[in-house]
């Protein structure tokens, strides 16, 4: 879990609350958001600069729910001028860093959604447990038990049986070096995302003031705008927003299914971003990853009923793998807890047991 020095307003039963909330967030966002891009490019979308803005652009609706718990906490609380934002100069500059890195790493997903085959995709993204797990250890120190490792290590397995058919998936009419390249970039964005998620956390961790879960969403509002401006700069140096009702005129599914298309990405990719963030707040970017992973063998079923891929004996091996893998660290998760509060239970026996003795 975080380290925050307990610094934090949400209690053991508050934080499972938010950190249910957020895994179905992050659920909803990672399988939906993909499934959707696709569907921009393979009826005639074009614009990797577009998509990788729409990917933060839906930062508002952070600020939206910001505004009302405003409002809440002042009409809840005795303090009668609560502010707005408590984010610190510090923590500011740390979101920006984060949202420029992240800005990139939409591009290379982007582009890699834009010529690979949802399934192949989202194999290549898992890989980026590998890479969350590596860079946990190096930055936040993330300790392993024996059940996460094994955990690591299913999921892994799950990623690479995946793999075993994918040389045969490359659209019609995509060349070699463009399959390729898309290959390159995806592996490119989950080794990206996977130091992302880690150096999230330490950002929680070097604060040096109060982590609630308002500053965290202040904390992913300012990533996302960060990101935002980035990708807003390559889309006027590539011309896309002149190109957006051009390309909505000539749409295959029609011009208003076309600008559904865009706003529903942008929304489930902030589903995705919100959830991502919370998890990290309320456990680890360790767990964020393997939910990531999990939810692989999800986003390949999901392409096969909407896009008719090919749902291979692997790919059912690889579900029951990476369902293996996320037993195996909740379970591994419980037993901690039960020996920490019996840990705790027993270091306050001790002290009581001297006042009666004396």
């Amino acid at each position: 879990m975080v380290n925050m020095e307990s610094e934090t307003h949400e209690s053991p039963s508050m934080r499972k609350t938010l950190l249910v909330v957020n895994c179905i967030l992050l659920s909803i966002g990672n399988c939906g958001c993909p499934l959707i891009m696709r569907l921009y490019f393979i009826h005639g979308g074009k614009r990797i600069w577009l998509t990788s803005w729409l990917l933060t652009a839906g930062w508002p609706f952070i600020l939206i729910v910001l505004i009302v718990t405003f409002y809440y906490r002042r009409a809840t609380t005795d303090n009668s001028t609560p502010k707005l934002f408590n984010i610190k100069p510090r923590l500011i500059i740390a979101s920006t860093v984060l949202g420029i890195l992240t800005g990139v790493d939409n591009y290379l997903y982007a582009y890699g959604v834009a010529r690979l085959p949802v399934s192949t995709a989202a194999l290549v993204i898992a890989s980026q447990l590998a890479f969350t797990a590596g860079f946990a250890y190096l930055l936040v120190k993330q300790k392993f038990s024996s059940f996460s490792v094994n955990a690591v290590v299913l999921l892994t397995i799950g990623s690479g049986v995946l793999a075993l058919h994918t040389n045969s998936d490359r659209p019609e009419g995509e060349s070699k070096g463009e399959y390729v390249l898309g290959f390159i970039m995806t592996l490119g964005a989950a080794a990206l995302f996977g130091f992302i998620l880690p150096l999230m956390e330490l950002t929680y961790q070097k604060a040096k003031q109060v982590i609630d879960y308002p500053l965290v969403m202040e904390i992913q509002m300012v990533l996302c705008l960060s990101a935002t401006l980035l990708c807003t700069v390559g889309m006027l140096i590539n011309k896309d927003f002149n190109a957006i009702s051009r390309e909505a005129r000539k749409f295959d599914l029609g011009e208003t299914k076309y600008y559904m298309i865009l706003v529903s990405t942008a929304t489930l990719s902030q589903f995705f971003i919100l959830g991502a963030g919370g998890v990290i707040f309320c456990a680890s970017s360790l767990l964020s990853g393997i939910l990531l992973a999990v939810l692989i063998p999800v986003t390949e079923v999901l392409a096969v009923l909407f896009f008719q891929e090919k749902f291979q004996a692997e790919k059912g091996v690889a579900l029951v793998l990476s369902l293996w893998g996320f037993v195996s660290y909740f379970y591994g998760e419980i037993k901690h807890n039960k020996k920490t509060e019996k840990n705790s239970a027993s270091a306050m026996e001790l002290p009581l047991n001297q006042i009666i003795a004396k």
